[in-house]
């Protein structure tokens, strides 16, 4: 045998070898081709099928917040009825949900007396200090501070009197000049406008969004639940409202359900984003005003959706 048919043998050897790997390579490809192919397939179809899961929810909420806003009036009939009621609101809450708010207030029988907007430096740990002077500065003549030095519970003890009437008297804490002069200063400073023609009311409902935002959210959502305290203090009563996520730690409801002190006098609702939460806060101003304290929303640390339903 001859070199060439050495060198011509190996050389078939390495191209049968080579066609093998190929042809096994390829064989090999298709089967992990079919193999995803068929994994996606069933991946698609999980898919699609957790979309129309989705879709199908989604409409199942809408027609429950559709159901919700329809009886919401006719459920809340006449709950308010000769009670006034002014509205505080942060500057989170939109003019839409302030007005459903107003208007399911108003389907209540409540007197809806006016509304108080507070700036984002309310809340601001930066601006406390000035808050507090202010506060000391514009207190008229008459009314007292508190010991607590906080600045949400002493701007409440300055706005609860200016905003609400004497829980024992049912007559304005300050005289219309004195009101107008403190707005002017609260307003100049950043911290809070009145709208026109704002009259003292019996009852307040502050509300706000859901988790505090901002540096320091935890303070500025202490800050506004002392202060929703202090309102129901200088008033008949109060009750904090919040969007989803107010319950929180980080929110001013969740703030104020952690601490006994304020849970026990002052009522929340932890969502204000929804027809069913509305009606709650209709309900539990009426609780507040007949000296009742309640919890309620879609929280863990809710009583209930609504008064009436507590576990």
């Amino acid at each position: 045998m001859s070199l060439r048919y050495h060198v011509v043998s190996i050389a078939a050897v390495f191209m049968a070898l080579a066609l093998g790997v190929v042809l096994g390579s390829t064989s090999l490809s298709d089967r992990l081709l079919a193999g995803v192919g068929g994994e996606r397939q069933s991946l698609r179809e999980q898919v699609d099928s957790l979309e129309a899961e989705r879709t199908a929810l989604k409409a199942q909420v809408a027609a429950s917040e559709q159901f919700d806003a329809a009886v919401g009036p006719m459920a809340v009939r006449g709950q308010l009825a000769q009670r006034s009621v002014v509205l505080i609101i942060t500057a989170e809450v939109s003019d839409q949900r302030r007005a459903a708010v107003a208007q399911l207030l108003r389907a209540a029988g409540a007197d809806v007396t006016g509304e108080v907007r507070l700036g984002e430096a309310f809340t601001s740990p930066d601006r406390a200090d000035q808050l507090r002077w202010v506060v000391t500065e514009l207190l008229p003549a008459g009314l007292q501070l508190p010991t607590a030095a906080d600045p949400g519970t002493l701007a409440g003890s300055l706005i609860g009197p200016l905003a609400l009437l004497n829980p024992q008297s049912g007559q304005p804490q300050t005289s219309d000049l004195a009101r107008a002069a403190a707005f002017a200063g609260l307003a100049d400073g950043g911290f809070a406008t009145a709208s026109p023609g704002l009259r003292p009311a019996q009852l307040a409902v502050v509300l706000t969004g859901g988790r505090m935002a901002g540096d320091d959210p935890g303070d500025r959502a202490a800050t506004l639940a002392r202060f929703a305290t202090q309102l129901d203090r200088s008033g008949q009563g109060a009750v904090l409202a919040g969007a989803a996520g107010s319950a929180a730690g980080t929110g001013a409801v969740g703030v104020a359900r952690a601490d006994p002190a304020i849970a026990s006098v002052l009522s929340t609702v932890d969502n204000l984003d929804t027809a069913a939460g509305r009606v709650a806060v209709v309900l539990a101003l009426r609780e507040q005003a007949d000296r009742q304290t309640g919890h309620y929303g879609a929280a863990s640390t809710a009583q209930g959706p609504v008064p009436g339903t507590r576990d």
